[in-house]
């Protein structure tokens, strides 16, 4: 877990050098930071340097073991004949961030990566999961969308070991610890942060949540650039909210409508009392936002054909469930994360809630209104 942590804390100080250099209007086409999938989906340099340097972190810490890692990325787009400017900006940022693992008490390389070893450290996640043996699952940065427009996103890592997540680490580095910042676009939380500087400490520059299955409790620290600085023991606990009344009670869901139904989930919300307008997240700061209390429901539909893949979820699911929470499908059962790569026979969505009585509600919902939808 500690290795974990670390590791993480690493990650999201290379995501917030990238994301500082997409909101610069005159470095942003020249740095070629953000390119397209197949499935039109962003992919930033961030995405393969995190990939990479996770990759290679984990190997070293863990030398006496055969690292198993599912992650995001291939190095298709880089190794390409027009990767090679692009794949020169992630070996300027891994070199950049692995100089500094020493402050992270993690070991650097002792010599600077080459596009090689970038290759190298990337192809070593090709991990396809499934249901025994103990295997890594990253995703380097989930929520690219929000990434790039300068907003939420999460670096997510876990440990999966015989199809059960046993830990899981969240790294989101714009998600301040007042609750009230949520509600404002991070434009706006980094102008007014120059205006009138914050006076909380580290606290308000984002945060690192973490868990391992069975114990009970989920933490949070503040993300920081030198680990040297942060004392384990001002980690605090998270719990979820303790509100079990829909009026009172705060739905979260996905931003983009590609990836959800949001006419379904505000029909839903109708009909089991919610009041509140939805707050939509981008990534898995959607289930860091439950942990520790700030909402008090996530749901998602995504439409037919569309397969959740299990590193959206992994790090997220042990988290909810160590502070208190219930995350399963629409029809109650546990997420499968022994199957592969995806998360292969989920009943109709996901639902993550602070606790049984609202979780119980909107299942029942789900079942009510099912048949007249449209996914």
């Amino acid at each position: 877990m500690e290795v974990a942590v670390r590791v993480v804390q690493a990650a999201c100080t290379l995501c917030q050098r990238v994301q500082s250099s997409l909101l610069l209007p005159a470095s942003a086409s020249a740095s070629g930071s953000v390119h397209s999938k197949i499935d039109r989906s962003p992919v930033t340099v961030a995405d393969w340097g995190v990939q990479a340097i996770v990759s290679w972190l984990l190997s070293d810490c863990f030398q006496d073991e055969n690292i198993s890692i599912v992650a995001e990325e291939d190095d298709e787009t880089l190794s390409s004949s027009d990767g090679a400017a692009l794949l020169e900006s992630v070996v300027a940022a891994v070199n950049g961030c692995l100089i500094e693992a020493p402050k992270y008490g993690l070991r650097s390389p002792e010599k600077e990566f080459k596009a090689h070893d970038i290759l190298q450290a990337i192809r070593r996640c090709s991990s396809i999961g499934g249901p025994k043996g103990r295997f890594w699952v990253l995703d380097p940065v989930d929520g690219t969308l929000g990434f790039v427009r300068g907003d939420q996103y999460a670096v997510a890592l876990a440990l999966i070991e015989d199809g059960e997540v046993v830990l899981g680490v969240l790294g989101c580095p714009n998600y301040p610890m007042k609750k009230e910042w949520l509600n404002y676009h991070q434009r706006y939380y980094r102008l007014m942060s120059k205006v009138s500087p914050p006076t909380s400490g580290s606290w308000h520059k984002g945060c690192v949540m973490y868990a391992h299955r069975g114990c009970g409790q989920a933490w949070m620290q503040p993300l920081v650039h030198d680990f040297g600085k942060l004392d384990w023991r001002n980690s605090r606990e998270v719990r979820v909210s303790t509100v079990s009344d829909p009026i009172s009670a705060t739905f979260c869901e996905p931003v983009e409508k590609a990836n959800t139904s949001h006419s379904f989930t505000a029909g839903l919300a109708h009909s089991v009392g919610l009041r509140k307008q939805p707050l939509r997240v981008y990534s898995m700061v959607k289930y860091a936002a439950i942990a520790r209390g700030d909402v008090e429901i996530f749901m998602k539909f995504a439409r037919a054909g569309y397969k959740e893949k299990i590193w959206d979820h992994a790090a997220g699911v042990v988290i909810i469930r160590e502070a208190g929470g219930v995350i399963t499908d629409a029809g109650g059962r546990p997420l499968d994360f022994s199957r592969g790569v995806f998360l292969e026979g989920l009943d109709r969505g996901i639902i993550a809630c602070s606790g049984p009585l609202l979780h119980h509600r909107i299942v029942g919902a789900v079942d009510a209104s099912w048949n007249s939808s449209t996914l």
